[in-house]
């Protein structure tokens, strides 16, 4: 058995329209932050579900996203987006993004985003396609 790939990190920066008020992250970003680094995720695999989605029918839609805010993010802040596998099902995928400022071991915020692999026609859940779960193998937890 071969031991798992380290997690996969993707950087981003607090852009000025990312803060609220008191300077901070508002809150609906850190989804969005989550979102990206899967994306990139997909990519780094590499796996196109936009070109699967073409010629598959098939695409992901998020059906749970949790956020824990632990500290904040500020403006013109570096960060890097962790993403691990949790939970692969049939046809779900479990993602747990952590969000850690630069030079910082502990997370400023930690997520959960499950994606559920449907038929775009019927709106129906279908099983993950197995050229994914080949990429993904390395990185099961």
């Amino acid at each position: 058995m071969t031991e798992p790939r380290p997690p996969f990190r993707h950087p981003l920066r607090v852009r000025y329209s990312e803060v609220d008020y008191q300077g901070m992250v508002y809150f609906a970003h850190y989804a969005t932050y989550c979102d990206i680094a899967i994306h990139e995720f997909y990519r780094a695999l590499p796996y196109d579900y936009t070109e699967v989605r073409k010629t598959s029918g098939t695409d992901f839609h998020v059906v749970r996203a949790l956020v824990e805010y632990r500290q904040p993010l500020r403006f013109d802040e570096a960060f890097e987006v962790e993403i691990r596998l949790g939970r692969i099902g049939r046809s779900s995928l479990t993602f747990r993004p952590a969000l850690f400022a630069s030079g910082e071991a502990e997370p400023r915020a930690v997520a959960e985003m499950v994606s559920v692999h449907a038929d775009q026609a019927s709106m129906r859940a279908v099983p993950l396609p197995g050229p994914l779960l080949e990429l993904l193998e390395p990185y099961r937890p």
